[in-house]
């Protein structure tokens, strides 16, 4: 009840605006129905057909395409739909922006050489590499990088609370959910010192993920604490498919020199200090060395979407020695179209799921996914790979449970292995492979991260962290039920509510 009531104060007069729109729209539409009704019905056809053969000549996923399709056909709602949800269409201030980041030198480093010795040492992996980096073209390789692998929040932010205290030039933060509490206060409370102390403090929060947990006016109060703080994608009150886009990442960069990404987000259960579905299980990683220039470019990126302030990304590159390090990385974003060409997240998974030869492990809090990720999914099991899932045991949102749940059969009749993590709540969002090969971010295996979210993630290929990550799957298994084509069984609407939903997630 409270979180509804902070809602309201936050966006009521927001929510009346965008339900007078609608009002209005539908009004004008059935007046006009019922003063010339043969006009009226000749409009329907037409912009029937127009919805049509504007979702036919689009370049977008077919299970996307027939969704709109069946979407068109609903007389007067369908074609609305489409024309405010079914298409991002750029402001010309946007298209502006995107010409500015596509002309700007991010100092995106070659990675020539360094594919080139992977690819001598391994051709399939040199082959997920160089896809990756043409699909994020400001992403790049690095080495000279240390990483630590975090396998629970409470270690992640123990860990977080240290790098803080010691930064000295700069500290930006981008982050889905904020909430106060033990690890927010105690991270703000530092925040406020180091900006008092003349350390640089940028602070981006989705505005729609933090709806029912900051006041708001919260923005205000950061900035008079001394810290830059902006709301990505500030709800105003009108009618956009832009706030179908939030900002899921979940980033902290100190000086240039240390970064942290995973799927921790700033609020208690995250790190076991409120319990709301059992156990959380999460964590992240933590880098130190060359690849923290790509995490300042993508936060660097994102303040320039949200704010159209293209800051001068030189003057927060301070790391010049090279620093002792192991593997190599490649800190990536993923995000909508326009913004990138094609779903970064989901070619990384799909690339990795393709190429492996001994097994593929996977934690996700959500699995609702395209046909093809499923049978990319499904034809590795099906190639002796050994393909194991761990989803939730305790719920978030139990209906997304049921779709979870309603994925298992068709994956467990080519032979993948899924588990349900037993003491909780599994939010951590990572894929090992074959020992070598591993990704620590915050893309879900679900339609609203591989699609709609801005997201982020780290490509690591022999890495000192990936030992780690591998005995924390282990520890993960040792605590989870295996679920077994013999031991599930699904009432008979689960799998009817996944195929429903799987039908309209693109939508969503």
């Amino acid at each position: 009840m409270r979180k509804l009531r902070l809602i309201m104060w936050k966006y009521g007069f927001s929510i009346a605006i965008m339900l007078a729109e609608l009002t209005l729209v539908f009004t004008a539409f059935f007046y006009f129905g019922s003063m010339f009704p043969y006009v009226w019905l000749g409009f329907i056809v037409l912009i029937t057909l127009a919805t049509v053969i504007s979702i036919f000549n689009r370049n977008m996923a077919p299970d996307s395409k027939v969704t709109w399709l069946l979407v068109a056909m609903i007389p007067v709602l369908g074609p609305l739909l489409y024309i405010m949800f079914g298409e991002r269409r750029l402001s010309k201030k946007e298209i502006q922006q995107l010409e500015a980041i596509g002309k700007y030198d991010f100092f995106v480093p070659s990675s020539q050489s360094k594919l080139e010795e992977i690819r001598e040492d391994n051709q399939s992996v040199a082959g997920i590499m160089q896809a990756l980096l043409k699909t994020d073209t400001n992403a790049a390789i690095y080495t000279g990088t240390q990483s630590e692998y975090f396998a629970l929040g409470e270690e992640y932010f123990h860990s977080l609370l240290q790098d803080l205290e010691a930064a000295q030039k700069f500290i930006f933060l981008e982050y889905y959910i904020v909430e106060p509490g033990l690890m927010w206060d105690q991270i703000l409370e530092i925040l406020k010192c180091k900006a008092a102390q003349g350390v640089e403090v940028k602070f981006l929060y989705d505005d729609i993920g933090c709806m029912a947990t900051l006041p708001g006016d919260y923005v205000r109060q950061l900035r008079a604490m001394g810290i830059e703080a902006h709301r990505f994608n500030k709800v105003v009150p009108r009618m956009t498919v832009v706030y179908n886009n939030r900002d899921h990442r979940k980033i902290l960069v100190i000086d240039g020199e240390v970064g942290y990404t995973g799927g921790v987000n700033l609020a208690d259960e995250y790190i076991n200090q409120r319990l709301r579905f059992g156990h959380w299980k999460d964590g992240g990683i933590r880098l130190e060395g060359q690849a923290v220039q790509a995490l300042v470019r993508l936060f660097l990126i994102n303040w320039y979407i949200n704010q159209g302030q293209l800051e001068a990304i030189d003057r927060y590159h301070f790391l010049e020695e090279k620093k002792e390090g192991q593997g190599y990385y490649i800190p990536y974003g993923s995000g909508p179209k326009p913004m990138y060409r094609d779903p970064v997240g989901k070619k990384v998974y799909q690339n990795l799921i393709t190429q492996a030869q001994d097994y593929v492990y996977i934690t996700t809090p959500y699995l609702i996914m395209d046909y093809d990720l499923t049978e990319d999914i499904k034809n590795a099991a099906l190639r002796g790979v050994d393909v194991r899932i761990v989803t939730p045991y305790i719920p978030d949102k139990k209906v997304i449970q049921l779709v979870t749940r309603g994925a298992y059969l068709d994956l467990l009749s080519a032979g993948v292995r899924i588990f349900e993590y037993e003491p909780g709540f599994v939010h951590s969002k990572n894929v090992l492979v074959d020992d070598h090969l591993g990704v620590v971010g915050t893309i879900n295996f679900d339609y609203r991260s591989l699609v709609h979210h801005y997201e982020n993630a780290v490509l690591m290929y022999k890495t000192n962290s990936l030992e780690d990550m591998g005995k924390d799957f282990q520890s993960i298994f040792d605590q989870s039920i295996e679920v077994t084509d013999q031991t599930f069984k699904p009432v008979w609407y689960q799998r009817l509510i996944k195929e429903v939903v799987q039908i309209f997630a693109p939508l969503l």
